[in-house]
C-alpha cells in the first residue's frame, strides 16, 4: 500500500507552506461555522471552507511545479512582510523602557536614541538629515 501511495505522489508537487495555510484556514472557517447563527453565511463559510480544501488539494496532487512554486514564492513574500512587521514591533516594545524610536522626517528611516538625554541634534545615518528632537 505504501508503495502505491509512493508510486501515485511521483512527480506530483506536494506538500508547501500555502497549502498549509489554506488547509488550516478551511479548517478554521469550518469551526467558526458552528458558532454562526445566520444560515447564509454558514452555507457560505461552508462553501469558501470546501473551495479552500479543494484547491489546497488540486495544489498538492499539481505536476505544474514551476506554477505551484511561483504561487509559494508569492504567498511566502506577504507572509514575510507581515511577520517581519510584527517582529519589529515587537522590538520597539521590548526596547521601549531604554531607548525612543524617532524615524527621520525626510527618509522616513528608524533610528534608535537612548532615553534620558535631553533635547538633542540626530543626524540621520542613511540620507545625513539633521533635526532635532527630545529623547
Amino acid at each position: 500500500m505504501r508503495e502505491r501511495l509512493a508510486r501515485f505522489m511521483q512527480g506530483r508537487y506536494g506538500v508547501d507552506q500555502f497549502s498549509n495555510f489554506l488547509t488550516i484556514a478551511a479548517l478554521v472557517m469550518l469551526v467558526i461555522e458552528f458558532f454562526v447563527p445566520v444560515a447564509h453565511i454558514r452555507s457560505g463559510l461552508n462553501s469558501l471552507a470546501l473551495l479552500l480544501l479543494v484547491y489546497s488539494y488540486y495544489r498538492i496532487l499539481s505536476k505544474n511545479h514551476y506554477k505551484r512554486y511561483a504561487e509559494n514564492e508569492c504567498y511566502l513574500k506577504y507572509y514575510n512582510k507581515i511577520k517581519f512587521y510584527f517582529a519589529r514591533k515587537k522590538s520597539h516594545m521590548q526596547q521601549r523602557k531604554t531607548h525612543k524610536i524617532f524615524k527621520c522626517p525626510s527618509c522616513k528611516q528608524a533610528i534608535r536614541i537612548p532615553k534620558g538625554k535631553g533635547k538633542i541634534a540626530i543626524t540621520c545615518p542613511k540620507c545625513h538629515t539633521e533635526f532635532i528632537r527630545r529623547s
